[in-house]
């Protein structure tokens, strides 16, 4: 049965998500740590995919993206991927992959979403039980995203500049949206979306990309599908 066709598009946020193969370790040291967040530097400049957000787990990486291209992020992810496992097979003395199969991902609504999903990719090391707080994590955006370090790696999205009109006040604002928890159905429906490869928005959100793409972009449910034709999508969102 053929694989399911990645959701796409230009200049739309994208939320990834690639783990080590049977959840094992694809971080080994600090060094590995450093090197991977410099060959995807380097990579998002090359493909010209902007890095908003990021955590770098023991065994699994979360990032936040938005590519001018639609293929721009797959071409980020198999770059980086070679280069890192090259560089992790040399140095251990290994040989094959290391990620388990191709990365999982979902477009994610700006608007409504992005800084939800933000804080989520940031919060995952507080959720593992590794840390207390995100800023005892070393490996994430939260230093930067909150105005504790610079990280030149990042590129606010606009969303996020909407916080304020200076830095100062968009790393207070932001700092302020973690005295808050995520509630359990966001963060629920933030894993669904990204494990399954669906739609982060809302239902018109979902609608508009499923009708620019030709698809469905939402979980669907048991038994047969209720066949929908463009003209019933279009018909919607006018409404």
């Amino acid at each position: 049965m053929p694989r399911r066709a990645r959701i796409v598009a230009a200049d739309t946020p994208v939320h990834v998500i690639q783990r080590g193969i049977d959840r094992g370790a694809c971080f080994f040291s600090d060094d590995d740590f450093r090197f991977y967040l410099e060959a995807l530097a380097t990579a998002a400049s090359s493909e010209k995919v902007a890095v908003h957000a990021y955590v770098l787990m023991t065994n699994h990486v979360h990032l936040l993206v938005t590519g001018e291209a639609p293929d721009g992020i797959s071409n980020l992810m198999k770059r980086l991927g070679q280069c890192y496992v090259q560089r992790v097979n040399r140095t251990y003395g290994r040989t094959g992959s290391l990620w388990e199969g191709r990365f999982r991902s979902c477009l994610v609504q700006a608007d409504n979403y992005l800084l939800a999903c933000q804080r989520y990719i940031e919060l995952n090391p507080v959720r593992a039980g590794m840390v207390n707080q995100p800023g005892d994590y070393r490996w994430s955006s939260f230093h930067a995203n909150t105005g504790l370090a610079i990280d030149r790696l990042l590129t606010p999205h606009a969303v996020f500049l909407d916080q304020g009109v200076s830095a100062e006040r968009r790393h207070a604002a932001y700092r302020e949206l973690f005295d808050e928890h995520l509630e359990p159905a966001l963060v629920a429906r933030i894993r669904e979306s990204a494990n399954g490869g669906f739609v982060l928005g809302s239902e018109r959100f979902q609608r508009e990309i499923a009708f620019m793409l030709g698809r469905r972009t939402w979980k669907g449910s048991p038994g047969r599908p209720v066949k929908q034709t463009f003209d019933d999508t279009q018909q919607q969102l006018a409404l």
